[in-house]
């Protein structure tokens, strides 16, 4: 849990873009690093920054350390690795690394963006996003808000190249990506070692905020297919004690 001990190094807060959809951190680049803190028994205090236009880069999760910011996720896991002397990835092999760089890269620059989609452009699922994004908006304006904010992820999307394809080409894509996923975890234990590392962190945050998703999406719906792949992320997350879903939930 995250905690704090005056007097033993910087104060370090963590700000998460905070809970939605029976989520208690809906964005997996702020589960992640809540992950990876608390494995590492770093002392932090939680925060939660629901409008990611305040954030330094426009994004969650960034970390202060002290008067310092640190924006983007990837950027905060090499300062903790810095700062640690090396213990994020500790005891890896250049081999094991390449592979857990891959495997990030497949879900935050790939299926990361589907599942986005899933969320922002369904019109039978964008009434969600209404409610539970932009519940911070004054409730006469909330609906234009929202629909501003949806045409900048559509073309987003579109310039990622992802938008470009149908629906039914998108399903392949995922159904691809789940595959390789499920594939690459193991029945027991973690990706690379007897603890679970940042990779698992990076799996785990992702699946935990597809497969907690309430109502489910279309990405959802097709993720619980992948029993050993839920089974994995379930195991990381209580190893760690950190979940993506409300405390409520199950």
């Amino acid at each position: 849990m995250p905690s704090t001990h005056p007097g033993e190094g910087p104060s370090l807060t963590l700000y998460t873009l905070g809970g939605a959809f029976g989520l208690q951190n809906v964005s997996p680049f702020c589960l992640k690093i809540e992950m990876l803190m608390t494995a590492l028994d770093i002392p932090f205090e939680l925060a939660v920054e629901p409008d990611p236009r305040k954030a330094p880069k426009g994004k969650l999760p960034f970390l202060m350390v002290d008067e310092r910011v640190i924006a983007d996720s990837e950027l905060i896991t090499e300062y903790l690795d810095e700062s640690t002397g090396g213990r994020v990835y500790a005891g890896l092999s250049p081999a094991q690394r390449s592979r857990g760089v891959a495997l990030a890269r497949l879900i935050d620059d790939h299926l990361y963006w589907l599942f986005v989609a899933s969320r922002w452009l369904d019109d039978a699922w964008f009434p969600h996003i209404v409610d539970g994004f932009f519940h911070i908006a004054p409730r006469p304006v909330r609906p234009l808000v929202a629909r501003l904010a949806r045409r900048q992820v559509r073309q987003t999307f579109h310039l990622h190249g992802l938008g470009r394809h149908t629906l039914e080409e998108q399903r392949g894509f995922v159904e691809r990506d789940l595959r390789a996923l499920e594939d690459a975890v193991p029945d027991e234990g973690f990706l690379l070692g007897k603890k679970p590392c940042l990779y698992d962190f990076t799996v785990s945050s992702f699946m935990a905020g597809v497969l907690d998703n309430e109502p489910p999406t279309w990405v959802t719906l097709m993720a619980r297919d992948y029993r050993r792949l839920a089974d994995y992320a379930e195991r990381v997350q209580a190893h760690v004690g950190v979940y993506g879903r409300e405390r409520s939930s199950r």
